[in-house]
């Protein structure tokens, strides 16, 4: 760990084999910006005048491998990187890419942040819904703190009092109310946790940034209108491109902007940054490949005025009225573009944007105070061409709002990831005023038929009416066989219930259990991909009594469990929050596997076990 890779010769060799994705940036005192290179297990340096300083891998102290990044942070002149998955780390790094200290940090870490003083740094454990504290002397965790759902990004307030969590997906029940992901705000001295909603359909939250004082904390993400058949996109019908601002010294949350036009949308918000200065604030849109560049002063006097009921710029809104406003920012943002494709991860050097660009392979390098300005590009890699590789292809189409009528979503929208978005959506394809859950696309191309109701005959045939009925575009049959290559090569993340890569203890005796309750009958252990990859379903419809209103007597697909700790809520109108729901409270007359004779012991045991799969 002691060593890097400086030379030319390495660098080069280490790019060729693949592709980059730069992904997360973040900024150190002298200028410069570290950038992830999610798939070719690297971190970049480059400075503020788009030159590559260095590069160096990301390996694993315990393999010795190269392992892929997940996220960076500079803080007390060390670079912080964390990467893994099942058995995940946080590197010390000095500017210069050598290793300062290493420590096991859990499942999935993600997103570090440092205190002012460096003494502290937070990492997300994505699928474990937690945050990790370490001390970064020690090189030591002191603590977890849990959150809710996936927390993705993070950033700290005013004084570091409090530490500001996003969580991308709601955690409820998606036939509750409100469907929405929370921001969690841990104080950093007591670690007590409050949970404040976003509005009503956020999904997706990927950014979250802090002014330079930390008295301003800014979420991006989705909001899904899934209240309203999907019959159209005009307005943002169905998914509009959102900003949530909280305080940073209270926590508390304050209002929700709309980065969509009222004709053009701005799918997928992901990084967010402000300026040293706090004159702007940078938002990326990875769906639409653009920069919104917005006047900070005007949006928080737009923001005062409003909750005042005062006139906006011509604006007339209250407060409530402020997230359904697709005007809110007329004359104070423009849109830029990012210079390629996938902008991800965005910093911001004096008045320049630099951004991540994950399917482009590159940085980009833009002046936020040129309307007329092109980016300047700086490769990380060697140019690849998309069009012989279809799953590469497929995994940007995949995300790319651009080609979506309107650009108001991308498929990522509802699948980000390719798994979901924690909401139902009347999606017509089964009728009118009966809305469904989204569903993983995790081994949809081995579990046909496709949709809750098996109402698609395959995965290709599922694509193909997507691009038709939900971003209605007509597309090249080309385009349809990319989405089939992506979605074909999805792998599922390693369970974060098992121990070691094994069963726990009590998943272990679920595991008997699970063929004593039945569960076995549908959801076969035997069925296998072409691989052997075990799918937990034999891909028939029933009807095991969970119909309600017009779903009465209707049968469902049955899902594969893989991934199944991923994927809540369930069934197919996600009444049920978690797993013993399933087993309990959402399953009558025992039709759906028999556990009503299960003590709660044994419920939790069986739900570990099929959480494990």
């Amino acid at each position: 760990m002691k060593k890097i890779i400086g030379t030319a010769c390495a660098v080069a060799c280490m790019a060729a084999c693949g592709y980059v994705s730069p992904e997360f940036v973040a900024l150190a005192p002298n200028g410069s910006a570290y950038v992830t290179e999610a798939t070719a297990a690297r971190v970049a340096c480059v400075s503020a005048d788009g030159k590559l300083l260095r590069q160096w891998p990301v390996v694993s102290s315990k393999t010795h491998k190269a392992v892929d990044p997940t996220g960076i942070a500079f803080g007390g002149g060390f670079v912080y990187v964390t990467s893994g998955v099942a058995d995940g780390e946080l590197q010390k790094c000095r500017e210069d890419g050598t290793c300062a200290g290493v420590v096991s940090v859990g499942h999935s870490p993600c997103s570090p942040v440092v205190s002012a003083d460096g003494s502290t740094a937070y990492v997300l454990n994505r699928f474990a819904n937690k945050v990790s504290v370490v001390d970064t002397g020690k090189m030591s965790v002191v603590k977890t703190v849990d959150v809710l759902r996936e927390p993705f990004a993070a950033a700290l307030g005013e004084g570091g009092r409090y530490l500001f969590v996003a969580n991308m997906l709601p955690y409820c029940a998606a036939t509750n109310d409100v469907v929405a992901a929370s921001v969690s705000v841990i104080d950093t001295k007591t670690f007590a946790v409050r949970h404040v909603l976003l509005p009503n359909g956020s999904t997706g939250v990927r950014g979250l940034a802090a002014s330079p004082d930390g008295k301003s904390i800014y979420v991006t993400h989705t909001m899904g209108r899934y209240q309203l058949p999907t019959t159209q996109l005009e307005r943002g019908w169905m998914n509009t491109a959102a900003l949530s601002v909280f305080d940073g010294a209270t926590g508390a949350y304050v209002n929700t902007v709309l980065l969509d036009d009222v004709d053009r949308g701005g799918a997928n918000p992901w990084g967010v940054a402000v300026t040293a200065d706090g004159r702007t604030l940078v938002v990326a849109h990875a769906g639409t490949c653009e920069l919104s560049i917005i006047d900070r002063a005007a949006l928080h006097d737009r923001l005062a005025k409003a909750a005042k009921g005062e006139s906006a710029s011509g604006i007339v809104k209250s407060a409530e009225d402020v997230p359904n406003d697709l005007a809110f920012l007329v004359s104070i943002r423009r849109r830029m573009l990012a210079g390629g494709n996938g902008p991800r991860g965005v910093a911001v050097i004096g008045r320049t944007a630099v951004t991540a660009l994950y399917f482009e392979d590159a940085v980009s390098f833009l002046d936020i105070d040129d309307a007329s300005a092109k980016a300047r590009m700086l490769a990380l890699g060697p140019k690849q061409d998309l069009s012989k590789d279809r799953v590469r292809r497929g995994e940007m189409l995949y995300n790319d709002g651009s080609m979506c009528f309107q650009q108001w979503q991308s498929c990522a929208s509802c699948h980000p990831d390719g798994r979901i978005d924690g909401l139902n959506w009347d999606l017509l394809n089964d009728g009118m005023g009966n809305p469904k859950q989204t569903k993983s696309e995790i081994y949809t191309q081995w579990t046909p038929p496709t949709m809750i109701t098996g109402i698609r005959k395959d995965m290709h045939t599922c694509n193909a009416a997507g691009l038709i009925h939900i971003q209605f575009v007509t597309r090249p049959e080309e385009d349809v066989h990319c989405f089939d290559a992506y979605v074909n090569q999805m792998k599922p993340v390693p369970s974060p219930y098992l121990v070691n890569g094994n069963l726990s203890e009590r998943a272990k005796r679920g595991e008997a259990l699970f063929k004593s309750a039945k569960c076995a009958d549908c959801h076969t252990p035997d069925s296998k991909g072409p691989n052997g990859e075990h799918l937990w379903t034999d891909c028939k419809l029933y009807d095991v009594g969970l119909g309600t209103a017009t779903e009465t007597g209707r049968k469902f697909d049955t899902p594969t469990l893989v991934e199944c700790w991923r994927t809540a809520p369930y069934l197919y109108d996600g009444r049920a929050l978690t797993m013993e729901d399933v087993l309990t409270t959402c399953n009558p007359g025992d039709k759906h596997g028999v556990t009503s004779n299960l003590t709660p012991e044994q419920v939790k045991d069986l739900a570990e076990y099929v959480l494990s799969l």
